[in-house]
């Protein structure tokens, strides 16, 4: 993992840690190998950290996030509300396509999903609360950067992972994008143009849900 993001190494380390905690690593010899930090310094990181709350430890002694992020995380209104309101349009959007819905915010140079519908079909397209995927590819990316086809949303097959198909529609506010709601789903059931089967039900729930967070 390269911790080099800014010019506070201290900060790019720090934050190095809690990625590799949540990304799974709880013991310090975990913690060194996903981070590529000598052992002194993850030691005496995530020491602090836990003292401020940022990490605490399970019974067996392994590192856990902290509750202080949680209660930190609630004072990030923006996502939030746009969550809660989302949510929803993105259940009646899984209702009325039978596929996984989610919603979706830049974060950096990565789209955050903040809110999901899973589909009740065995076979389906997961996305977790809080997964992180890349801006670039997949029809959610572009329809954060604002591309999309006459239609009002964007589709795309196979682009972000194989066998799946997913199509999105950007969610507008004072004439900027503010968010991105999409369904996926299975080649298989989608289809080849899964924006000429879904395009018209999401972009719906998008304008519904960027007239539901206007002041």
């Amino acid at each position: 993992m390269d911790t080099r993001v800014s010019s506070v190494g201290v900060i790019d380390k720090s934050m190095a840690v809690l990625d590799a905690v949540a990304g799974g690593a709880g013991s310090l010899v975990e913690i060194v190998d996903a981070t590529r930090l000598n052992r002194a310094t993850a030691h005496r990181l995530a020491t602090a950290l836990e003292q401020h709350g940022l990490l605490r430890r399970n019974i067996d002694g392994h590192f856990q996030l902290g509750y202080r992020l949680w209660s930190l995380g609630q004072l990030v209104e923006g996502p939030t509300d746009l969550a809660k309101l989302g949510q929803p349009a993105l259940d009646q959007l899984r209702d009325l396509t039978e596929e996984s819905s989610q919603l979706y915010v830049v974060d950096g140079e990565e789209r955050l999903c903040i809110a999901v519908a899973e589909s009740g079909h065995g076979l389906r397209t997961i996305v977790a609360v809080g997964s992180r995927l890349p801006l670039d590819r997949g029809s959610g990316g572009a329809a954060l950067r604002g591309e999309t086809g006459s239609g009002g949303w964007t589709s795309s097959v196979a682009e972000r992972e194989a066998g799946v198909a997913s199509v999105s529609a950007p969610v507008w506010r004072d004439g900027r994008v503010i968010a991105a709601v999409s369904v996926s789903g299975p080649i298989d059931r989608l289809g080849s143009d899964p924006g000429e089967r879904h395009g018209p039900q999401v972009l719906a729930a998008a304008v519904e849900l960027g007239t539901a967070f206007s002041p």
